[in-house]
């Protein structure tokens, strides 16, 4: 139990002028007295019991496994947690990305801040899937952006070419299903974190509707694009996920009066797509390299996979035209603005993987103190502090708001297109699967590598849309992804396209 403690009138006055004011020692002193109230109450709230989600499923808190048995990187911890004796996932081993609460299991979040961490709940998607008969295997690899190499930890690998990233920041919950360890993994993604790492390693992921899965339990980054996810070998399993964690939580505030439209989204499959309008969305493809952004233009194999994709959709008896969304481009403009100081606020007010009206998880806002070892953060968490601090002192939140904003006619540009077609396509990522960098790596070449590739995958965890990725080709032995978003709440049709995508033709082979 903590005691909270009334600040020195040294203390006051140095709050003081971190908040711009000029405060004499008799002003400090008023207001040191002012302040008591408050901490009788703090101290009294330590008496009192505080609700937190049952921990359902006993269990061990597992190893860290050595190399021979973690030749990729993709596990921080094996476990093997066994859920209900029966449900629709039975025996399904799952992989839970290392940002995602696991009771009595030490987590990392890919960050040295938080390595060590022992959470006292499970995310509710984790009690879900538990409930659901899976077996959680371990706590996978997380990087520090969509990279993979934005962390102090060991970098993961790409099981089709190890020599390459895997994709992040869902990189070890992508590598551990390209490498058989598990049929199923858990992922988050803002701006690609579930889709990139699924399209670099020959996987498929789905970011869900903004809402419709919770997120309670999970470090939270911007509040208003965190969204977390199934990932698979194959689109059905990814469906069978999506049935058993989709759903409002009560304890998180981003699900209320989000409705799933059905509770098995497995009825997707094995559908007919005569007469369905696919939209080939235009800005998505034959990219410039975005160098004011640092972004990586678009490989012609990689839209030569996509097409031909699209194609067999066509054979299949889909509806495909082209459709242009200008707005597009400057919805990387609006991810960026977003990223920067939303994430920041998070960072800086230490409210992570909390919500409005939603379960705050005290534990973990204890040890998730940056400014202890601000040095410890990685390059990428630096950069963003830095940019949204001075963003905030300079423009007082400007771009931040403005982007907010503006993300409303991005989500109608996207709508729009949407209400002439049942999905937009393109491809995930404009370029497959980078080398992995060799030898020692500055800060710059670091935060670059972590977010080169956003070109597409960005805008959707803006808007919120449902957007999946889908193997649909390879060269190089590196897969290519297709991507297919749809409108809101409509997994259904998400999937069904994205189940044709498969069903066109073995990938490994195209």
């Amino acid at each position: 139990m903590i005691d909270p403690k009334l600040p020195s009138i040294d203390e006051v006055q140095k709050l003081g002028s971190i908040l711009g004011m000029r405060l004499s020692k008799d002003d400090a002193s008023s207001f040191r007295e002012m302040m008591r109230s408050c901490f009788y109450s703090c101290s009294q709230l330590e008496k009192l019991p505080e609700p937190k989600p049952a921990v359902k499923y006993p269990r061990e808190e597992g190893y860290r496994p050595e190399p021979k048995e973690n030749p990729y990187f993709a596990w921080q911890r094996k476990t093997c947690i066994k859920g209900a004796q029966d449900g629709p996932l039975l025996g399904m081993r799952v992989g839970v990305k290392d940002t995602i609460c696991v009771a009595g299991v030490p987590m990392s979040a890919g960050s040295q801040i938080i390595n060590g961490f022992v959470p006292d709940v499970d995310a509710t998607i984790v009690t879900r899937l538990l409930d659901a008969g899976a077996v959680i295997a371990g706590k996978t690899t997380s990087a520090g952006g969509v990279g993979t190499t934005t962390g102090k930890f060991a970098t993961a690998r790409n099981p089709r070419k190890p020599t390459h990233a895997p994709g992040g920041s869902s990189t070890g919950s992508a590598a551990a299903l390209a490498a058989g360890d598990v049929e199923l993994a858990l992922g988050a993604d803002q701006g690609g974190s579930i889709r990139i790492p699924a399209s670099w390693s020959g996987v498929c992921g789905l970011k869900p509707t903004y809402g419709l899965v919770p997120y309670t339990g999970v470090i939270s980054n911007e509040i208003t694009m965190t969204h977390p996810g199934p990932m698979a070998t194959n689109v059905r399993d990814v469906a069978r996920m999506l049935s058993v964690i989709a759903g409002p939580d009560p304890l998180d505030s981003r699900t209320h009066g989000v409705k799933p439209t059905t509770t098995d989204y497995t009825a997707s499959l094995r559908k007919d797509i005569r007469g369905l309008r696919v939209g080939i969305l235009q800005e998505g493809f034959n990219q410039a390299p975005w160098t004011e952004l640092g972004l990586v233009g678009s490989e012609p194999v990689v839209d030569q996979k996509v097409f031909a994709a699209v194609d067999r959709l066509r054979d299949a008896g889909a509806i495909t035209t082209n459709v242009s969304v200008p707005m597009h481009i400057d919805g990387v403009h609006i991810f960026n603005a977003m990223y920067n100081e939303g994430n920041a606020h998070m960072y800086r007010h230490a409210n992570v993987g909390t919500n409005v009206l939603g379960f705050y998880n005290t534990k973990l806002l204890e040890r998730a103190g940056w400014r202890d070892d601000p040095d410890a953060l990685s390059a990428a968490a630096k950069s963003m502090l830095l940019t949204a601090e001075y963003l905030e002192r300079r423009y007082r939140g400007r771009y931040y708001a403005r982007a907010q904003n503006i993300r409303r006619l991005l989500v109608a540009a996207y709508d729009e297109a949407l209400a002439a077609h049942d999905v937009l396509v393109m491809p995930t990522v404009p370029c497959r699967a980078t080398k992995i960098p060799t030898g020692s790596v500055t800060p710059q070449e670091s935060v670059a590598f972590a977010m080169q590739m956003i070109n597409n995958t960005c805008q959707f965890g803006v808007t919120g849309h449902p957007a999946i990725s889908v193997p649909c080709g390879v060269d190089d032995d590196l897969p290519v992804g297709i991507m297919i978003v749809g409108k809101h709440l409509d997994e259904l049709t998400v999937l069904q396209v994205a189940d044709a995508v498969e069903r066109s033709g073995s990938w490994q082979e195209l």
